[in-house]
């Protein structure tokens, strides 16, 4: 049985306490509450500043909030770049398992090796890496499924290009920062790209946002931006462009497709081309818009403009007889050719037949001044005004420079360098009766002024004898189009080589209008190296011509002009230089 204890009546509690020891525990305490007051004090107050800071750098974060990028839109409203969301992998290394079995699987999802996977985790910053950005939405979904702890999406948005190759000299694409680096996407990069936006949180060391802090700066999205391209035309202009680039065995080609009443590029393709999405191993061969950015010697595709002169200035008139024979012309110590002799010719039959000889002997009749005037006056040697990065303004030297066989040489097409652009923007001086309207690689809306640079009537002129240069007795008979008539001018030209010219490495071109009364568009074509047997532009260019014209006249809906079916003429004149 235990025994009772009266604890009231314990000796220690009735013993007196000391008043020190109170006083001491209750000075214990305030000093304690003091220091800790002061500590709040010096945090809260004195050193505000400093621990937010310090808190921030921890757990403060600024998120951005992107913009979405502007749509670049084709003449009709097609879609022919727009952004979509897609998730990027990314992971804190030093909260991932190495250890599990789905580490594998992981890196055959983002396209590496075990060892790579583990090279990125292995990254200095122990925080935050990423593993592989702007991935497909299934391999993101696949990835998620692995659950494996550190491993983290967020999306982002990538660029969409649905046209892929047919027009990827003309929109560019952009890099994985959404930012333009080619083409319209770069020349334009600001506005399609917007503005960011900002959102500032308070983040865990897992990521995870806790709350926000501070106001919220919502993003302003990038202007959709309209081209003047028609992607009908465009896309059956580069369908074309490469079967003759395959067809003819050529290094490459370009074609141009302008509309005469307003200046806009309907069409610009090139071959070899790229998908805009797909850029591995991609080559400069590919990368280069060859209409803009490379010059070249047009050869006779100039003729027309040195007849043009000729007749305006009153020199001479359609029908004035030039003596071609004996098919060779010696001018100091050099002697220049036809292809074969001709003799006595009048000017349409010069243009007709392409005579080198006639060309020259009219060119001659004229001071270097007035050609000079007349080639920059349609914009050969300057600079195209288009927004696009990297267009040349091709060569023409100083006129005072000019000696009698350089002056002779330039006027059928050497010794002076065009882009395929400029050809083709200089030849809707004859479709516009002798005015020259400005590019545009934008929708235009508003009726558009020309600046007149030949009378009207020699316009009219130059374009019958373009005409008949498709036509029986004409050097590019394949040029004709089913139910419109046409007219245009074959070139061909030895390419340059070291201080030379390569013996057996040409240039064909062909530039021209349709249809020929009232023109609507010009197009104007290039192949570079044709190695298949056939180099000549009547042969390898006017084809691309023919059928490009055709498609895009019945784009634009407009109406044949010719009912009866035309002839090819297959023993055509071989064209001159």
């Amino acid at each position: 049985m235990s025994r009772s204890i009266a604890y009231t009546s314990s000796p220690l509690l009735a013993s007196p306490t000391p008043v020190w020891r109170s006083k001491f525990i209750v000075a214990t305490m305030a000093l304690a509450f003091a220091g800790l007051f002061g500590r709040a004090v010096y945090i809260q107050v004195l050193e505000n500043d400093f621990f937010q800071r310090q808190g921030n750098a921890r757990y403060g974060r600024t998120l951005a909030l992107p913009a979405s990028r502007g749509r670049i839109l084709d003449r009709n409203g097609v879609v022919l770049a727009s952004s979509i969301p897609v998730p990027s992998i990314w992971a804190i290394p030093e909260d991932v398992d190495r250890q599990s079995d789905n580490l594998k699987k992981l890196a055959g999802l983002l396209g590496l090796s075990l060892p790579e996977l583990n090279k990125k985790l292995e990254d200095e910053d122990k925080s935050f890496v990423w593993l592989k950005r702007q991935v497909d939405d299934a391999v993101g979904r696949d990835i998620d499924a692995l659950k494996i702890k550190g491993v983290y999406q967020r999306k982002e948005y990538k660029r969409h290009y649905p046209d892929g190759e047919a027009s990827a000299h003309v929109v560019g694409f952009t890099n994985v920062e959404d930012q333009g680096q080619e083409g319209m996407e770069l020349a334009f990069n600001k506005a399609l790209g917007g503005r960011d936006g900002s959102r500032r949180v308070i983040k865990d060391r897992m990521g995870r946002v806790v709350e926000d802090v501070g106001e919220q700066v919502a993003p302003v999205d990038g202007r959709d931006l309209q081209l003047s391209l028609d992607s009908k035309v465009q896309f059956f202009a580069y369908q074309t462009l490469k079967e003759a680039v395959l067809m003819h065995k050529a290094r490459a080609g370009s074609v141009v497709v302008l509309d005469v009443q307003t200046g806009e590029v309907l069409a610009l393709a090139n071959y070899p081309s790229y998908t805009p999405g797909k850029r591995k191993n991609l080559s400069g061969e590919q990368l280069r818009n060859r209409a803009l950015t490379d010059s070249f010697e047009p050869g006779s595709t100039m003729k027309p403009f040195v007849i043009s002169l000729a007749l305006d200035t009153g020199r001479v008139t359609p029908d004035t007889p030039i003596q071609t024979a004996p098919g060779r012309l010696t001018i100091g110590n050099a002697t220049i050719s036809d292809s074969h002799a001709h003799g006595l010719l009048s000017v349409t039959e010069v243009i007709q037949k392409s005579s080198n000889i006639g060309t020259a002997k009219i060119a001659l009749q004229m001071p270097a001044r007035e050609m000079w005037e007349l080639y920059s006056n349609v914009g050969f040697g300057q600079k195209p005004q288009v927004p696009f990065p990297g267009a040349v303004s091709g060569r023409l030297r100083p006129y005072k420079s000019w000696r009698p066989i350089e002056q002779a040489t330039m006027s059928y097409g050497y010794g002076v360098s065009v882009s395929l652009m400029q050809l083709a923007h200089a030849y809707t001086l004859f479709g516009r009766d002798g005015d020259l309207v400005p590019l545009s690689l934008l929708r235009v809306t508003q009726p558009v002024l020309g600046t007149p640079v030949i009378k009207a009537q020699v316009a009219r002129d130059v374009r019958h004898m373009l005409h008949l240069v498709t036509g029986p007795g004409g050097t590019a008979p394949k040029a004709q189009t089913m139910g419109y008539s046409v007219g245009g001018k074959t070139g061909t030209a030895h390419k340059q080589e070291g201080h030379g010219y390569a013996s057996k490495k040409y240039r064909g071109v062909f530039a021209g209008l349709a249809p020929i009364d009232a023109p609507r568009i010009v197009v104007a074509v290039m192949i570079d190296e044709p190695s298949n047997g056939q180099y000549f532009g009547g042969d390898v260019a006017a084809p691309v011509f023919s059928k490009t014209v055709q498609q895009t006249l019945r784009v634009l809906g407009v109406a044949p002009d010719m009912t009866v079916k035309p002839q090819v003429v297959t023993d055509a004149v071989e064209e001159s230089f």
